[in-house]
């Protein structure tokens, strides 16, 4: 888990969605990536800026309670703060941007999107970082973060290809 929570373990997987990306929409290509940039931006933002300043609860690796039974193989979290889980937000803000975006050629897309997103936000909860509750909340804000921009990704790209024509 210590290394499932890692992001450059994914690079092989970032690396085949941006190939699927590139193939899929061609010249269009980093219109999509800019727009997962924005998802995850927004996602971080809200997730790191609005909800952990706004609740205030401490991470599982910060509650004294559970110093005794906590295991921390990567030492203690960047803050002291954990709801909602930016990993979670993150993870599902790209996974639900990017499940419409390419699966439309390669239905199991989708699946590899969310196995990967559910996978990486449990490792947080492993590590000692997250409560279960930050993960799902983070995973919930995340994928309407993603289906927010997918639409208006939607839009902007009918609006692009009309004034095209």
């Amino acid at each position: 888990m210590v290394l499932v929570t890692d992001m450059w373990v994914w690079l092989l997987l970032y690396a085949l969605w941006i190939y699927w990306t590139v193939k899929q929409y061609g010249k269009r290509w980093w219109w999509v990536i800019l727009a997962v940039c924005l998802v995850v931006l927004c996602s971080d933002q809200l997730a790191s800026h609005v909800c952990k300043p706004l609740f205030h609860r401490l991470r599982p690796c910060f509650n004294e309670d559970f110093q005794d039974v906590i295991w921390l193989p990567k030492g203690l979290a960047g803050g002291r703060f954990g709801f909602v889980s930016s990993h979670a937000a993150n993870t599902f803000a790209i996974a639900t941007f990017l499940t419409p975006a390419l699966a439309k050629f390669r239905p199991w897309v989708a699946l590899s999107l969310f196995l990967w997103a559910a996978l990486s936000s449990y490792s947080r909860i492993y590590i000692g970082y997250h409560y279960p509750g930050d993960i799902v909340v983070g995973a919930l804000l995340g994928a309407l973060v993603g289906w927010a921009f997918w639409r208006l990704f939607q839009v902007a790209e009918r609006r692009l290809l009309a004034s095209k024509q």
